[in-house]
Order: C-alpha cells, then sequence, then structure tokens
C-alpha cells in the first residue's frame, strides 16, 4: 500500500462533488471531526452504557465520553507516527502524511457508533432473536448471506452501515466522510460468511454494505490478500490501539471511582507499566508529585492514569514503525498493544484479568447486561413480527412509532429487517427502557 493513494480526500456518496487534492487534505479530514461530533448519533452516544450503568451520584464513562478520549488518545498516536515516519525517512511529508492524526481522530469518533444500547449484552440479544429465538422460524426468508448477518449482528458492521448509508430524506453517502476516515474503523475487513477466526467472529461489514467498502478499497488500493478478505487500512491499527488503550485503562480509573478497587490496588495495576530499575527515575518524579502537589487520591489516580497512557502512545508508536513494511503490506497479524515492550504487556494483561474477574462481573455490570439484553430482545421481537406481517391493527400503531428515516417498507425481507434493526440500535438505553415499558403495559404515556 501506498501513502498517495491511501490518504484521499474523495468523500463517499459525492465523488462528483469533491477532488482529491492535496490543498484540501487539511480541511477535508478535519471536516469529518466536525461532521461527526456535530451529528445526532454521536450525541446519542452520551446515554449508551459503557461498562458500568449510566451515573448517578458517580459519574462514570458512557459511549460519548469514552469516544472522545480515545479520539484524544488516537490523534496523539497519528501525530507521533507521522513525525516518526518523516524523521526514519520512511514517507515523504508532501504526502499529507502529517494529517493521519486528524484521520484517526475522526475515526476514532466515530469507532462505536454502531454499537446498540446496553453495552455487548446489546448485541448479543440481537443475535440471539434471530439464532434462537422467535425469529429463527424466519431463517428460510433469507439467503445464507443474510442469515449470517442477522444472526451474528455485529457493532463494528453496523458502525460502517450508519456512516455510509443513505437512509430516507438523507444525502446519498451518509456522512458523506472521507474515503480515508471511513476505511480506518473498519478493523475486520471482511464480511460475515468469511471470518478467518472461529475464536473472534468479528466482521467489518454486512452484506448490504460489502459492495460499499469494495469500492473504498479499490479506491485506496487496499489488497485483497484471500478470496473476501482485505488488508486492513494501516491506520486501523491506531483507531484500535486508542481503543484498547482508553478501554482498559479507564475502566480501571472508574473502578476505583466506585470503590470495587482500592486506591493501592489501583496505583499498582498502573505502575505495574513503568520498569521498578530502568524506569526507576520516572517512577520517582510520579511519587514526588503524588506527594508533594497532587494529594488528592482521584487526581492522583488520574495523573498516573495520564502518565501510563503517553507511555502506552509511545510504545504502539514504536510497534507500528518497526512493523512498517508488513503493516503496508497486509502482512502484519494481531494488534499493537499485543507487541509492546514486556512491562508494558503484563502490566496489561493484569489489568485485563482484573477487569473480568473484578469489574465486568460486578453485580451492577451484570444487572444492566440482564435488563438490556431483556429489553432489546422484546423490542426486537415486537418490530421484526410487525414489519413481516404490517397489516394488522396492532402492526400498523406499532410500526408508526419508527421514525421515516427508516425504510421498513423495502423491497426486500431482509432490507425491512436491516431497518428495524438500524432504529432499535440506535436508540439510546433511556429510550429503549421507556419504549419497552410502553409496549408491555408496563406504564402508561403520559398526556401533555
Amino acid at each position: 500500500m501506498d501513502w498517495i493513494q491511501l490518504l484521499s480526500t474523495k468523500r463517499f456518496g459525492q465523488e462528483d462533488k469533491y477532488s482529491s487534492t492535496a490543498v484540501d487534505v487539511r480541511t477535508q479530514f478535519q471536516r469529518d471531526y466536525d461532521r461527526l461530533i456535530f451529528s445526532s448519533p454521536f450525541r446519542r452516544l452520551q446515554n449508551k452504557t459503557q461498562v458500568f450503568p449510566l451515573p448517578g451520584s458517580i459519574f462514570v464513562h458512557n459511549r460519548l465520553t469514552h469516544s472522545l478520549e480515545v479520539s484524544s488518545v488516537g490523534r496523539s498516536l497519528g501525530n507521533l507516527l507521522a513525525e516518526k515516519l518523516i524523521e526514519n525517512k520512511k514517507v515523504d511529508p508532501n504526502t499529507g502524511i502529517r494529517e493521519i492524526g486528524s484521520i484517526v481522530a475522526a475515526a476514532c469518533l466515530a469507532h462505536d457508533l454502531g454499537n446498540p444500547p446496553f453495552g455487548h449484552s446489546g448485541e448479543k440479544a440481537l443475535s440471539h432473536y434471530f439464532e434462537k429465538g422467535e425469529g429463527a422460524a424466519l431463517k428460510e426468508k433469507f439467503n445464507d448471506k443474510e442469515w449470517f448477518d442477522l444472526t451474528n449482528f455485529e457493532g463494528n458492521a453496523n458502525a460502517l452501515r450508519l456512516l455510509t448509508h443513505a437512509f430516507k430524506g438523507r444525502r446519498k453517502g451518509g456522512f458523506a466522510l472521507t474515503y480515508s476516515t471511513i476505511a480506518s474503523i473498519v478493523k475486520y475487513p471482511w464480511d460475515s460468511t468469511k471470518i478467518p477466526d472461529s475464536k473472534k467472529p468479528k466482521y467489518g461489514f454486512f452484506h448490504a454494505e460489502k459492495a460499499d467498502y469494495i469500492k473504498i478499497a479499490k479506491e485506496l488500493e487496499i489488497p485483497e490478500i484471500n478470496e473476501g478478505i482485505y488488508a486492513r487500512f494501516p491506520l486501523v491499527y491506531l483507531v484500535e490501539a486508542a481503543d484498547d488503550i482508553c478501554y482498559q485503562i479507564m475502566d480501571i480509573e472508574d473502578a476505583h471511582k466506585l470503590n470495587i478497587l482500592s486506591t493501592d490496588e489501583t496505583k499498582e495495576l498502573l505502575l505495574n507499566f513503568y520498569d521498578r530499575l530502568k524506569e526507576k527515575s520516572t517512577l520517582d518524579r510520579i511519587n514526588e508529585t503524588c506527594q508533594q502537589e497532587v494529594t488528592d487520591t482521584n487526581e492522583q489516580i488520574a495523573f498516573i492514569r495520564a502518565s501510563v497512557i503517553g507511555k502506552l502512545v509511545g510504545e504502539c508508536v514504536n510497534v507500528f514503525v518497526n512493523n512498517y513494511d508488513a503493516i503496508l503490506s497486509g502482512r502484519f497479524k494481531g494488534s499493537l498493544i499485543k507487541e509492546v515492550g514486556l512491562t508494558c504487556k503484563q502490566a496489561y494483561k493484569t489489568c485485563t484479568k482484573v477487569a473480568v474477574q473484578r469489574i465486568y462481573r460486578h453485580r451492577s455490570v451484570i444487572e444492566i447486561e440482564l435488563a438490556g439484553y431483556k429489553i432489546l430482545g422484546t423490542l426486537l421481537e415486537e418490530f421484526v413480527s410487525a414489519v413481516m406481517d404490517p397489516e394488522s391493527f396492532y402492526s400498523k400503531n406499532l410500526l408508526s412509532l419508527i421514525p421515516g428515516q427508516y425504510d421498513i417498507s423495502g423491497e426486500t425481507d431482509y432490507k425491512k429487517v436491516m431497518s428495524v434493526l438500524d432504529f432499535v440500535s440506535g436508540m439510546t438505553d433511556v429510550f429503549a427502557l421507556d419504549l419497552y415499558r410502553k409496549i408491555k403495559g408496563i406504564e402508561l404515556p403520559e398526556i401533555k
């Protein structure tokens, strides 16, 4: 792959209105960022669960704050990588390589847009309806490719759909983002029938958007390394690294705020990212700052966390530079975070282990996942049943609740059901709960 092709300002769906010129590079990628941050789907992330239930008296991360932080780290990764590549004479600065920070920052804003409400249990609930729930009876109405999409609902693929799909009343090309920004969010560049690793059943685009991704891949000259399986766009590794860094480290900080982890445990987990002997001076500086300047406990954790994120940014960029040829040729496997130095790698694994055992299995997290599973499963059952049999009195009333941008009268059953998935997956936790209560007769709407 070559950066001259990879850094394209051509806008999806608006190709005839924009030209890819060096003069426009900075402006076009920053416009991507602005389009995303001012959009309704991005604002809705503030009411979508990240890990812990949405805040009461203690503010923890939601999908919005997580995405903003990932974007900030992503920009740092991109800017530092650009400097390193120019410094090592691997890339001509005239290619526009200095703008990769802006591309990664925009892509990071969009990376979670396709996630349904209630965290990862939301994805499982949507898949379960078709795989083992009432929706299993509909299998004969879909071809194999369509059925794979429905029984393996994937938030990553849904993000690409949200960004590129022309919903009713919207302009062609969806968000009309640049090809480079769109390619940067596709972590798994294959469809649901081509998943290469059965232990990690992830994919990057639904059958409905396959042609769109292929169009982008051809324009950017991203190679097809096996039939239907493409190489990753190089900047995907930076978006993924930013997400990996924030997800793990910020969950540890949230757990401390909620008293799931003690202050001493949290400090130990974070300071483990430093080699006690080789980085003694850095550790001394951190301890001195905490003792003399930053005496508030939460601020101490925030200070140490910021230092760790800075360290991981540097290490991930070094991994990219050291594997530059393999990444550009599509031969690099895995993620940047898994190839960092031994000290950081072991510390990261420890944080992951603690998160799985103490955070993700915490009672409050389990309760919100169980509730979300039930709520989304019920909503999907109600609306899919209605869209498949739209003429009954109940169905007509129920379908009238779906906004006009979703084409529930599509030409095929697949398109109709995908429109229902668009509607349900785009809900916030609060809206989904409110609609569930009203549909089930648990709560009556207010008369205003």
